[in-house]
């Protein structure tokens, strides 16, 4: 009873193997020598797979870093070509900054209506004629008339400040007199001249014009040192305005440029609206001899054609 329970039990063991080794049926005792080694050989699959694993993780590990420096690369392209964005954006924004702004048309400054310490009373010599910058200077005194002309680029663009200064100080004491002065026509450029000689010489003739208004180049209100005072009709001399402007003018600095009956001598009529800055001593000088600013320093006005 006993050996039928062992051959039971060895029975039982050995259905056991056979399952667990895979085979159909069991034949001998030696048939767990395959399992041993399928065991084994599991572990070494399972050994093998880690290694595998292992391997994989290596390869993927190196991957990643091999994929970084890409990505370093790409980033590093990226600094380059924002860097050489910014350099570029830098050199067009100094390229603009630097380049120059539209050129304002050239312009000479201020000449002075007498230079100084060279102007000379007439003493009946022969005048000396300076030419400085283009612009004609006798005895040392700025000339504009129709023998002397200014070059077209002589450009102060205003009144000279000294004439300005001197016009306001003189209408300041005519107003405290009850005389009113205004500036009706100043500086006039080049272009203007050319553009008001047209205008006239159109409505009445080049020879009428001629004898009230200068030619481009050779205007007294170029010079910035002239000004016509309140109207432009001789009966202006009649006004309290003109004679009290013909008393005074000269004590702040100004003559009246063209005098009666000094036609021939200026090439202009009588003009009692327009003066000419000279400075004090100078003017009245000029106007205590009775004599135009043409006969005082011995010179000609008269276009050459």
């Amino acid at each position: 009873m006993k050996k039928i329970m062992i051959y039971t039990v060895l029975l039982f063991c050995l259905c056991l193997c056979g399952c667990d080794g895979g085979q159909g049926s069991v034949t001998e005792t030696t048939s767990t020598v395959p399992v041993v080694t399928t065991v084994t050989t599991t572990a070494e699959t399972a050994a093998k797979t880690e290694e595998i694993v292992t391997v994989l993780f290596e390869t993927t590990t190196t991957a990643a870093e091999t994929t970084a420096p890409e990505t370093t690369a790409a980033e590093t392209t990226a600094e380059t070509t924002a860097e050489t964005t910014a350099e570029t954006t830098a050199a067009v924004t100094t390229a603009a900054t630097a380049a120059p702004e539209t050129a304002a048309p050239e312009k000479k400054g201020f000449m002075p209506s007498v230079l100084a310490g060279e102007y000379t009373y007439n003493d009946g010599s022969a005048p000396v004629i300076e030419i400085v910058d283009g612009v004609t200077y006798v005895n040392g005194i700025l000339i504009a008339n129709k023998t002397y002309s200014l070059p077209e680029d002589f450009n102060p663009g205003g009144l000279h400040p000294d004439a300005e200064a001197a016009f306001d100080n003189m209408q300041a004491a005519a107003a405290a007199e009850g005389v009113a002065l205004k500036i009706i026509s100043g500086y006039r450029s080049y272009t203007q001249q050319t553009k008001t000689y047209a205008t006239y010489s159109a409505r009445d003739g080049k020879e009428a014009a001629d004898r009230y208004s200068a030619r481009p180049g050779h205007s007294e209100h170029q010079t910035g040192l002239a000004m016509d005072i309140n109207s432009l009709q001789q009966r202006f001399a009649d006004t309290a305005a003109g004679k009290w402007l013909a008393a005074h003018c000269a004590e702040y600095g100004f003559i009246i440029r063209y005098g009666a009956g000094k036609e021939t001598e200026t090439g202009f009529m009588y003009e009692p609206w327009h003066i000419r800055y000279l400075g004090v001593d100078l003017a009245k000088a000029v106007t205590e001899s009775g004599l135009c600013l043409e006969e005082y320093l011995g010179i000609t006005s008269a276009y050459a054609e």
